[in-house]
């Protein structure tokens, strides 16, 4: 699924009125009817009785009400803006009105007379359905909205829109605070007000959503922290915007979902033999880190390479041959015990030239000998090559090696790695994850997987994919080894390393919440749920493709 900026957007609402000839109003009563339809559901467990309220009498004098038989549907405050996304606000307010619902709606930070636009379009076909909007200039007409959001079922934040950045203005930041302390059930129209969609950073009185609804496409930022908890779950509205804009529009961002991981998975044949289903060669392991390599040939294994091979110091052969059955392990020649020499590299190098990928780095070493071995396979490997761990190490001041490199690569940093090859540190690159992963993948021709929640998995070509899974769970030694192991182990079955990196990221993060949603995750059991990862994945791409709600996760 494709992710937009809100610049982005911008350009598909133009192109939507100018090229494909719908108008804007259109488009905007749509989404208004698609924001109604929600909270009408969520009202739907919400009807109250009829006086069995004491103040339901005194309330009406806030919330203009329509009465469904015998009985009324729960109250809906809607709190807009001046722009657009006000505009949206007034139209669900419309609609909820037409459906029974009782609504009460505040204007937030300007006044009715500078409306403009579509907004005002909508504006007057509330009004002329008889909703009158209250405007909030004074300190007495704030108690009104504090009581009638206090009193409401569902509020509705309409304040501003995706073209939000920076730091909320006063009358903003006061109705957060509001719908924050007093809302119940908050339901925001695009984005909640105070959350950049962009870079997903929020202002500290960002509106909390238990549910936004958004426009035609999702955006990046509602993957990203801190903004992801605070628009709850996301539905990917669809307002009749056209297809063929959508599916034409060139965006670079892509929301990785399970219907693309299964149409990117290696399938194997029905005669298929283990030499068919590609041989891996993985480099890790020093002594005292022998289970990062275990951590990564096994996940190799689980994840259907047909034969995985492991090279590693001769000290520590002998452990990884007992906590490895199925993978075949081999010594290679050092300097001193768990110290790598120049006579390694050309063993690595014999055997990784055979195989389909070789996978380098998970507790190798970080001794000057063992780096500068790395640094001498990775200058003649002619395989594909998954760098990761003590690897990433070696490249620091080294990085041009990577671009000399001919091969198809990929890079496993996570943010504190990618800090040491780029000289930024790991607060500015998880502020700003998918521009840095991006960057960095054109400037080195390599396929970059920013390690994190979310993972970002940015190509050569500029192209970006934002995971979807995974779990705090995740948060535990041994789990970027399994994740190497796996986009190894799928790069071995002949697709790409940019799809093994996507597929890979997808069914280490599912498999992850698999084995453990919140703490006490063993990385092993990672490589325990991955054919159950596959799985779901079949099952989740078939529900998608029979027409299921589009929610964003």
């Amino acid at each position: 699924m494709k992710l937009v900026t809100a610049q982005e957007m911008k350009e598909i609402d133009k192109l939507a009125t100018e090229k494909y000839g719908v108008p804007s109003l259109l488009l905007m009563d749509a989404a208004a009817k698609v924001v109604a339809d929600e909270v009408n559901a969520i009202l739907g467990d919400c009807l109250v009785e009829k006086g069995k309220d004491k103040d339901d009498d005194a309330m009406d004098a806030q919330f203009c009400a329509s009465s469904v038989g015998d009985r009324q549907r729960g109250r809906v405050v809607v709190l807009c803006g001046g722009g657009n996304n006000g505009g949206d606000g007034f139209g669900a307010a419309r609609w909820l009105y037409s459906y029974g619902v009782r609504v009460k709606v505040f204007l937030i930070g300007t006044t009715l007379e500078k409306i403009s636009g579509d907004a005002a379009c909508e504006l007057a076909m509330l009004k002329a359905a008889g909703l009158a909007v209250t405007e909030v200039t004074k300190e007495e007409d704030w108690f009104t909205v504090e009581l009638a959001i206090e009193r409401a079922t569902v509020v509705v934040d309409a304040i501003l829109g995706t073209g939000f950045a920076g730091e909320l203005r006063p009358a903003a930041q006061r109705a957060c605070q509001l719908i924050n302390q007093l809302g119940q059930h908050v339901v925001a129209v695009d984005v909640p007000t105070g959350v950049n969609v962009d870079d997903g950073s929020a202002s500290k009185d960002a509106v909390r959503a238990e549910l936004t609804v958004t426009m035609a496409l999702p955006k990046p930022g509602f993957l990203l922290h801190p903004a992801k908890k605070h628009c709850g779950s996301v539905m990917v509205a669809n307002i009749g915007m056209p297809g063929k804009l959508l599916a034409e529009y060139p965006s670079q961002k892509y929301h990785v979902t399970a219907a693309m991981v299964q149409r990117l998975l290696p399938l194997r044949a029905e005669d298929a033999h283990k030499g068919d289903a590609g041989r891996v060669v993985i480099c890790a392991g020093s002594p005292g880190y022998t289970g990062a390599a275990a951590l990564c040939g096994n996940a190799a294994v689980k994840t259907g390479a047909g034969l995985v091979s492991l090279l590693t110091p001769l000290a520590s052969r002998e452990v990884l041959s007992l906590k490895l059955t199925e993978v075949m392990v081999h010594g290679l020649l050092e300097r001193m015990p768990g110290v790598l020499g120049s006579a390694a590299a050309s063993d690595v190098l014999a055997r990784a030239n055979k195989a389909d990928v070789l996978a380098i780095g998970p507790g190798l070493g970080l001794s000057d000998s063992t780096q500068q071995t790395v640094r001498d396979i990775l200058s003649k490997v002619e395989v594909p090559v998954v760098i990761d761990a003590d690897a990433i190490t070696a490249l620091k001041d080294n990085t041009q090696l990577l671009s000399q490199m001919t091969v198809p690569k990929v890079l496993t940093p996570h943010a504190g790695e990618m800090a040491r090859l780029t000289g930024l540190s790991a607060e500015e690159i998880n502020r700003n994850k998918i521009n840095i992963a991006r960057q960095y993948a054109m400037e080195w021709q390599a396929v970059v997987v920013l390690k994190g929640a979310p993972t970002v998995v940015a190509c050569p070509d500029g192209t970006v994919y934002v995971n979807s899974t995974g779990t705090k769970a995740l948060a535990t030694g041994g789990s970027g080894d399994v994740l190497t192991g796996i986009i190894a182990g799928l790069a071995a079955q002949g697709i790409s390393l940019a799809e093994a990196a996507i597929c890979g990221v997808y069914l280490h993060g599912l498999a992850g919440s698999m084995a453990c949603e919140d703490v006490g995750l063993a990385a092993d059991e990672i490589s325990d749920y991955l054919s159950d990862a596959r799985e779901t994945v079949k099952a989740e791409a078939a529900c998608v493709c029979s027409g299921s709600k589009n929610m964003l996760k």
